[in-house]
C-alpha cells in the first residue's frame, strides 16, 4: 500500500515515506457494526482540497475526512480513489477505510491561515462523512465546530442518519454562516435498497432524518440520486419517491441519473450481472458512449421529477449564491481525489 502521500507536512526531508508508514495505525474492531472492516488511521498532510478547475461544480473546495466507505453503494464513483493506494476498488473500498485522524487539527490550522478567505467548503462529495466509521472516530463534531467558530460557510451531503447527532452544532453554525444540508434518496424501493446500497440507512430512515432536521429549523434538500435506469426510473417508482420526499418536508428535490465512471462501472456491472442479468445488454447500450446516461434520458428524468415535485408542492432547487449551495451528489461530484503523482492527498 502506498502511504507516502499521506504523510503530514513538516516531516523530515527525505523521510516522508518512512514517516507516513510509521504514522499509519491499522485497527479492526470485533463489534457487529464494524465486523469485517479494517481502519487505517493516518495523519494526512492537508484536509481542504481544491476542486479541479475543469469541474462543473459551483464550489471550489471540499473536505473529506475518510477514504473508502462502508455504505458499500455498488455505483459509488469514488471507488477509483482506492486504486491510488493499491487497494481494491470493490470489496476493499467497502471494508478498508482510511481515517484522517488529524482532520480537525488540520482544518483549524487551515481556517486560521491568513491566506484563507472563508470560501464555501463542501463535504460528502467524495465519500460519506457520516458513514459508520464516524460513529467511532467522531471527526465531524470538531469539523463543524471549527467551521462555526470561523463563520465559514459549508454544506454536507450524506446518506447517513448519524448527522442527527450533530444537530445542535448545525443549528449553532447556521446562526453565524450559510449551512446547506442535503440527503441522498434516489428511490424508496426496499428490495433495491438492500442490494444496491447495503451499508446505508434505509430510505425511510433518511426521510425521517429530513423531518427531524426541518423540524429543528435546518432546511434540507434531497438529491434524488442516483435514478437507476430500468430499476428505479419507472413512472410509479418516480412518483412514490417524489411523494415520500414531499411528505418529509424537504425544500427541494434534484434528480440525477446513474453515472458510471471507471472503477464504479466494473463493480456495478458485476452486481447487475448477478442480480439483473437480463439488463446487462441494455446497460451496455445505454452507457456505450461513456460514464453518463444519454442526454435525452437525463432530460426525461429531470422533466418527470420536476413535474411530480410541482404536483406534490416541492419547489425547484433555489438559485443560491456561492456562499450557500446544496452540495453535489457523488454522481456529479468533482473528480475523485488525485493520486500521489498528481496532488497532495485531501
Amino acid at each position: 500500500m502506498r502511504w507516502d502521500n499521506l504523510a503530514e507536512k513538516g516531516s523530515p526531508a527525505g523521510d516522508s515515506a518512512l514517516f507516513a508508514a510509521d504514522a499509519v495505525t491499522t485497527r479492526t474492531f470485533d463489534t457487529p457494526e464494524f465486523r469485517g472492516i479494517t481502519f487505517h488511521e493516518v495523519r494526512a498532510r492537508s484536509i481542504v482540497n481544491r476542486v479541479p478547475g475543469a469541474s462543473r461544480m459551483p464550489f471550489e473546495w471540499t473536505l473529506n475526512p475518510y477514504r473508502g466507505c462502508s455504505h458499500a453503494c455498488v455505483y459509488c464513483f469514488a471507488r477509483k480513489t482506492h486504486s491510488y493506494l493499491d487497494l481494491d476498488t470493490g470489496l476493499g473500498f467497502d471494508s478498508q477505510i482510511v481515517v484522517k485522524t488529524n482532520a480537525v487539527e488540520l482544518l483549524e490550522r487551515h481556517l486560521a491561515s491568513g491566506s484563507w478567505h472563508g470560501a464555501h467548503i463542501a463535504m460528502g462529495t467524495n465519500v460519506d462523512c457520516y458513514q459508520r466509521a464516524e460513529g467511532r472516530y467522531r471527526l465531524m463534531p470538531g469539523i463543524i465546530a471549527a467551521l462555526r467558530d470561523h463563520a465559514n460557510p459549508f454544506s454536507i451531503l450524506t446518506k447517513g442518519t448519524l448527522i442527527l447527532r450533530d444537530l445542535d452544532l448545525l443549528r449553532q453554525a447556521a446562526e453565524v454562516t450559510d449551512v446547506g444540508v442535503s440527503l441522498s434518496v434516489g428511490f424508496t424501493d426496499q428490495s433495491l435498497w438492500r442490494t444496491v446500497e447495503p451499508g446505508t440507512p434505509s430510505p425511510a430512515r433518511r426521510l425521517d432524518a429530513i423531518r427531524t432536521l426541518t423540524a429543528a429549523g435546518i432546511d434540507c434538500a434531497v438529491l434524488m440520486a442516483p435514478v437507476i435506469p430500468f430499476l428505479g426510473d419507472g413512472p410509479e417508482e418516480l412518483r412514490a419517491t417524489v411523494r415520500a420526499v414531499a411528505e418529509s418536508g424537504a425544500t427541494s428535490v434534484t434528480p440525477l441519473a446513474l453515472h458510471l465512471r471507471p472503477g464504479a462501472r466494473e463493480w456495478f456491472m458485476e452486481w447487475l450481472g448477478r442480480h439483473h442479468p437480463h439488463l446487462v445488454p441494455r446497460y451496455e447500450r445505454m452507457y456505450a458512449g461513456g460514464a453518463y446516461a444519454p442526454t435525452w434520458y437525463q432530460r426525461r428524468i429531470t422533466r418527470q421529477v420536476h413535474e411530480l415535485a410541482a404536483e406534490f408542492g416541492i419547489g425547484p432547487p433555489a438559485r443560491r449564491t456561492a456562499r450557500k449551495i446544496a452540495p453535489a451528489t457523488p454522481e456529479t461530484a468533482p473528480e475523485p481525489e488525485p493520486g500521489p503523482t498528481q496532488l497532495t492527498l485531501l
